[in-house]
């Protein structure tokens, strides 16, 4: 008899109270190894009416019809890929493709459906999953939905559930969940000794330089782009390989993910000689089950894949990951690295060696938006207003310091009232109340009235005479006789001035609104003291400069009219007039 592990029993615990309170879906967050297939399979067991597990792949179909077999009476397959397509079962596991294709198979009343992995699921109302589960509530418009994943998030979008138990604020907009309800960070698993310790490591004698790659709006690059790059780069593949070759006499298994199919295949050409295979989309299910099983059976070294190993692969006695390739999705890197966190005999470590210095920290849970520069990492920024802990995209010093964050609105969740914190990091001012809305805000929260799309502001501003639109190259602070000199330069190093005083309270109040915050660095988080300007120059590292400044023409000055930060438009380049 199957007995699940303490965490196992928590997460099913926390699905069951979660709907027996409310009808709304659920997410629950474990790591890759952690066991999510007996935790699915408990709750089939003790579900009263019929269920549908629903994944992507036919690996997973499989191993959770198993775990079900083990827990509970023998489950149904309905999967193309496992020639099997029975939905007559108290548990049906199915894989999503085989299922929405044949809708009228799913005709009965189910009263919970489980999404394996479903950081997959979009909110696309044409999308596979949707059309699923529009059907099956159609027929059980109480039926509960309950998701699994090890990363709740998705690029683009952002996290995949509203709110989270902990109090923190996920996705407002338009979430696939509503609720996490219980998450287990990787950490405890691996010191409990669930799961393998992994080794982090960065390319140690060739690393691939993939900086200059302009972000994408899904987790892969466009192949052209990366092979352009690829070519670009000398021996840099010669010597990873060549490395890889000779780690790899110590270690039973290795998976290489490369960045694209031509990468893939001159990896291949150097790895002549080796026990090795390539795995890529257009290998036929036949072949490439077969590979895996001689790679699972350690006839196999090495496999070379492209995006295709990434979930329901499992191979424990894998010791050796190499990624070469870049992502933008922390959850794809976790997704890669957890292949090698299962325990195995006499498997001590995995050593995951990231060639394409993607920089990702395995331990950190995702941010819930797109990393914006390469160096950025997760930092926890306490909320001013309500002490909430937040975690955004950051840049620290050496001594791990807080020098700038990412942060837009505080995450954290009243409990009383289950509203967000109103406290915004960064914000754009309403001219007509105003209220503080998101940078990115269409209309004012407070009295909704339109807000001027910043290049229709500009563009109406700049066909008046006497306006100048001000591109910002750098900044500088000087004092002038107790008084803070603000001084902004364009690109070809023409100047504009500001200055403030910081006699009274009234100065004071002045300088806070008009430079310190919309300028800071690290909003919320509180300046060194000071009190001159002479203070204010030794911090001037602490602030930022603006990308535009607006300026009208006076008699005998310029007058500043608007700053604009964070801005994506069409006048970042003066060729646009």
């Amino acid at each position: 008899m199957i007995k699940l592990r303490d965490y196992q029993q928590q997460a099913v615990q926390a699905a069951i109270t979660h709907f027996k309170q409310r009808h709304e879906s659920a997410v629950i967050v474990l790591p890759t190894g952690a066991g999510k297939s007996l935790v699915l399979a408990e709750l089939a067991r003790q579900a009263r009416g019929r269920v549908l597990i629903l994944t992507h792949v036919k690996e997973l179909v499989a191993q959770n019809a198993d775990k079900v077999s083990a827990l509970t009476t023998p489950a149904t397959v309905f999967a193309a890929g496992l020639r099997q397509k029975d939905a007559s079962g108290k548990t049906v596991i199915a894989s999503i493709q085989s299922a929405s294709a044949n809708q009228e198979q799913f005709n009965q009343h189910f009263s919970l459906v489980v999404i394996d992995e479903c950081h997959r699921v979009s909110q696309d109302p044409g999308s596979q999953y949707q059309q699923l589960l529009l059907h099956i509530k159609s027929l059980n418009p109480a039926v509960k939905v309950l998701g699994l994943t090890a990363t709740p998030y998705r690029l683009g979008s952002g996290w995949i559930y509203r709110q989270h138990y902990h109090g923190k604020v996920g996705n407002t907009l338009d979430p696939v969940f509503e609720h996490c309800i219980f998450e287990l960070p990787l950490r405890p698993l691996i010191k409990q000794g669930y799961l393998t310790p992994p080794r982090l490591l960065d390319g140690l004698t060739a690393q691939y330089d993939f900086s200059s790659l302009p972000a994408p709006t899904s987790a892969d690059y466009p192949a052209a782009a990366v092979d352009s790059l690829l070519g670009k780069m000398g021996r840099a593949t010669e010597l990873i390989v060549q490395q890889l070759r000779a780690l790899a006499k110590e270690r039973r298994g290795v998976i290489i993910f490369a960045a694209t199919v031509k990468h893939a295949e001159e990896i291949m050409r150097l790895l002549n000689g080796e026990p090795a295979a390539l795995l890529t989309a257009e290998t036929a299910d036949a072949e490439r089950d077969k590979l895996v099983v001689a790679f699972k059976q350690q006839q196999l070294k090495f496999l070379v894949n492209v995006a295709v190993l990434t979930t329901g692969f499992d191979a424990p006695h894998l010791d050796l990951i190499a990624i070469l390739r870049p992502t933008a999705s922390v959850s794809l890197f976790q997704q890669m690295v957890g292949r090698g966190l299962r325990l195995f005999p006499g498997k001590t470590e995995c050593l995951i060696i990231d060639y394409a210095a993607n920089g990702y920290d395995i331990f950190f849970p995702e941010v819930g938006a797109p990393k914006p520069h390469s160096k950025a990492k997760p930092v926890q920024v306490p909320c001013p207003s309500c002490g909430f802990a937040n975690i955004f995209w950051g840049l620290t010093d050496q001594d791990g310091d807080i020098i700038e964050h990412y942060g837009r609105r505080c995450q954290g969740l009243n409990h009383e009232s289950t509203e967000q914190c109103d406290y915004r990091f960064r914000s754009r001012c309403c001219p007509a109340c105003g209220a503080e809305n998101d940078i990115a805000a269409r209309s004012c929260g407070q009295c909704q009235s339109v807000l001027v799309d910043p290049d229709k502001r500009l563009r109406e501003v700049l066909s008046q005479q006497h306006h100048h639109l001000f591109r910002c190259q750098s900044m500088s602070l000087s004092d002038e006789q107790g008084v803070l000199k603000v001084s902004y330069y364009d690109l070809d190093g023409n100047p504009f001035h500001r200055w403030f005083k910081l006699e009274t309270a009234a100065q004071q109040r002045a300088l806070y609104a008009a430079f310190i915050k919309p300028h800071s660095k690290a909003p919320g988080l509180p300046l060194p003291p000071f009190r001159t300007a002479a203070d204010l120059v030794t911090l001037a590292g602490h602030f930022r400069a603006p990308q535009l400044l607006i300026l009208k023409k006076q008699q005998k000055h310029w007058q500043l009219l608007d700053c604009y930060f964070d801005y994506q438009g069409r006048y970042q380049t003066a060729e646009i007039k």
